[in-house]
C-alpha cells in the first residue's frame, strides 16, 4: 500500500510540474503576441523583430466596397507598418485588443488575437528556446448585415 501511495504522490508531482513549465510556456507564447499587437499599436518594430520569425508568412483579407480583398505581408513590410501605423493615424484612440491561446505543445503554439483591424490566428515555434510567430493568417471583422 505504501508503494502505490508513493507511486500516486510522484504521477500527481511530476503531472503538477508539467502543468507549472504549461504555464510558463503558455507565458511566453502570450508575450510574442503581447510584442506583436502592442509594437503595432504604439510603434514599436523592435518588438515585431523580438516576436516575429524573419522567414514570417502573413495573409490577410480586408473588405473593401462589400468585397474581400487579400493583403500578403513580409516580414519586412510588416515591421514597417509597426513603425508607420500608429504615427499616421490609424490606430483608434479606444484600441483593445484580446489574445487567446489554443494550444501550446513543447514545439509549436497557436493561438488568436482579435485586434480592432480584424481577427489574427497564429502559429508559433520556438527557435533556440524562445517562442517566434511564424504565420498569421487575418481578416477584418465581418460587416455586420
Amino acid at each position: 500500500m505504501k508503494m502505490l501511495f508513493l507511486g500516486l504522490l510522484f504521477s500527481v508531482s511530476a503531472f503538477a510540474t508539467q502543468q507549472a513549465d504549461h504555464t510558463g510556456e503558455e507565458k511566453a507564447v502570450y508575450q510574442a503576441i503581447l510584442d506583436y499587437v502592442e509594437g503595432i499599436y504604439n510603434g514599436e518594430p523592435e518588438r515585431i523583430q523580438r516576436s516575429v520569425h524573419p522567414q514570417m508568412r502573413k495573409h490577410g483579407f480586408y473588405i473593401q466596397d462589400g468585397a474581400y480583398t487579400e493583403v500578403p505581408m513580409t516580414f519586412e513590410r510588416l515591421e514597417k507598418l509597426a513603425a508607420t501605423f500608429k504615427k499616421e493615424g490609424r490606430i483608434p484612440a479606444d484600441a483593445t485588443f484580446e489574445i487567446t491561446i489554443f494550444e501550446v505543445m513543447d514545439q509549436t503554439a497557436s493561438a488568436k488575437l482579435t485586434a480592432f483591424w480584424g481577427m489574427d490566428y497564429f502559429h508559433l515555434a520556438k527557435f533556440d528556446g524562445k517562442w517566434m510567430i511564424t504565420n498569421v493568417l487575418w481578416q477584418s471583422l465581418p460587416s455586420e448585415k
